[in-house]
């Protein structure tokens, strides 16, 4: 059957809403009765270049409230892209319930197509089924929340005055990164009754606060031995790894609407943190449904073969991976290791060799592509989903190989592993390694407080593998730290038996803040 440009979805470049809803219907048939996804309800806006380098600037969130370092991004990014020096995101997508898709206005018919196919259901899938998105974020209630954060906000910033505010906010997002629950906890965050309940919880932690430094020792005779560490602790919740969250229970000088500030912000950073963990699958997975899209499209006649080679163009700059000698490459794209891996899994299934058996006897010649690749979508992160499904054939195809720099070695950089026969499961292993947060991310928690004396605030980094923390960006950090205690903190860096390697210590600035 040959197709004609009656058949097709839009002719030529432009676009109007009703040329969208027919791509994002011809999208929805494909992705829902030959994919098999499960996806919320799609909802897609359209926004400016303007409107794009502010959402770029919010952290992808255009309903946030406002912060002079979104300012800053938004000028940083706006004089690149007026200078022709880098190019805008062809979308935004939030994970919410609906799903919002922002589309940029100045895209082709057949750029908004592959957005759609990308955001709409690639990502809107993976938002929905994902076991980490499951149990760290409210779909249905984000965008009430970012309503009430932002009214909250501008509220505190009338009542107490723009400065303050900001020099809350300025600490809060320093320790932003430190903000977050990493094991899920018994009751899922529901972000919809945060505004119902914030009344209440003040109050609620007014008391409880008041229990906890009554406890303080007030006579000269008084020592900190006679205070149970014990229950010292367990009144503090210590060691606690969430330090915006030990901050906004236990800091003693903090205001009740600047408690809720530091709540806001750590309730952002938790939704934003499966994300952080998931980026390679998120993005390997947008960009096969988005191929697997166009390329049904194309072969259906609803795309010229014009508006899919300006597909293909498209989709190859965005999986493109610079060579490791390359002054582009900094380290492994997502979309193209995701992808690639995507592609290698369907391989698998479909038509494996003697290798793939004896490496993945549980999916190798199953036929079932989908139904192994939904799966996978909700059951990994990137961590897991390379330590397991990383292929030695993929390893050759990308050339891969593992390197040791180890600076008291006199022998300086040395190849630990190539795509042999005894490199791959090593390459694999330390591929998976570079997305576990337990690696990459400094283990930070406060450990103690000296209640019985100067109230001194103990924080600890336990170092791995020898890696101490930048020390300029250390001291910026625990300067915020110390303003919001209010009192002394020290911070330690200890190895595996506890020995003292360096030793940061910060005072807090007194700054005015109105009640």
């Amino acid at each position: 059957m040959i197709s004609t440009s009656t058949d097709r979805l839009y002719n030529g470049a432009d676009w109007d809403f009703s040329t969208l809803q027919r791509i994002h219907d011809a999208c929805e048939e494909i992705a829902l009765s030959e994919l098999g996804l499960d996806v919320y309800p799609n909802q897609i806006e359209v926004i400016t270049a303007e409107q794009m380098l502010d959402a770029y600037s919010s952290i992808g969130m255009p309903l946030f409230y406002k912060h002079w370092s979104f300012g800053k991004h938004f000028a940083h990014h706006e004089a690149f892209y007026r200078k022709g020096l880098k190019g805008l995101a062809y979308e935004i997508v939030i994970n919410s319930a609906p799903c919002i898709s922002y589309l940029m206005e100045e895209n082709t018919a057949t750029m908004q197509t592959l957005v759609i196919a990308h955001a709409a259901f690639g990502h809107n899938h993976f938002f929905k089924n994902n076991y980490l998105f499951k149990q760290w974020t409210d779909a249905e209630g984000i965008h009430d929340y970012l309503n009430f954060a932002k009214n909250y906000v501008a509220q505190c910033e009338e009542r107490y005055g723009h400065a303050a505010v900001e020099l809350t906010l300025d600490a809060a997002h320093a320790l932003m990164s430190h903000g977050v629950f990493r094991y899920p906890g018994k009751k899922k965050l529901d972000l919809r009754a945060e505004e119902k309940r914030a009344q209440e919880r003040r109050a609620h932690e007014e008391r409880v606060f008041n229990d906890l430094w009554r406890t303080i020792p007030a006579g000269p005779l008084k020592s900190a031995s006679e205070l149970s560490i014990e229950r010292r602790r367990a009144l503090l919740g210590l060691p606690q790894e969430n330090i915006l969250y030990f901050l906004e229970k236990s800091a003693p000088r903090l205001h009740s609407w600047q408690r809720e500030l530091l709540r806001i912000v750590r309730h952002i950073a938790q939704y934003f943190y499966p994300q952080g963990l998931t980026k390679v699958m998120n993005e390997g997975t947008a960009t096969y449904v988005h191929y697997r899209i166009m390329t049904q499209l194309h072969e259906q006649g609803r795309i010229s073969d014009g508006d899919f080679l300006e597909f293909i163009q498209s989709h190859t700059n965005v999986v493109f991976q610079p060579g490791y000698d390359d002054p582009r490459c900094s380290g492994f794209n997502p979309y193209a290791l995701g992808f690639a891996m995507m592609q290698d899994i369907e391989r698998i299934v479909s038509d494996p060799d003697d290798e793939d058996r004896q490496w993945f006897p549980d999916i190798a010649g199953t036929k079932d592509v989908m139904t192994v690749l939904r799966d996978v979508w909700k059951n990994y992160r990137d961590e897991s989903f390379i330590s397991q499904f990383l292929s030695p054939r993929l390893i050759r195809q990308m050339r891969m190989f593992h390197l040791h720099d180890d600076p008291a070695a006199s022998a300086g950089v040395r190849v630990e592993a190539i795509h042999d026969e005894r490199g791959y499961s090593r390459i694999r292993r330390e591929l998976s390694r570079q997305y576990d947060v337990g690696v990459t991310d400094p283990n930070i928690e406060v450990v103690d407080v000296d209640l019985a004396g100067d109230r001194r605030l103990l924080v600890r980094h336990m170092v791995l593998n020898g890696t101490l923390l930048d020390e300029t960006e250390a001291k910026r950090v625990l300067q915020h730290l110390a303003d919001l205690w209010s009192y002394d903190v020290l911070l330690r860096e200890v190895d595996a038996s506890d020995t003292v390697l360096k030793e940061h210590t910060a005072s807090p600035r007194r700054i005015a803040i109105a009640a």
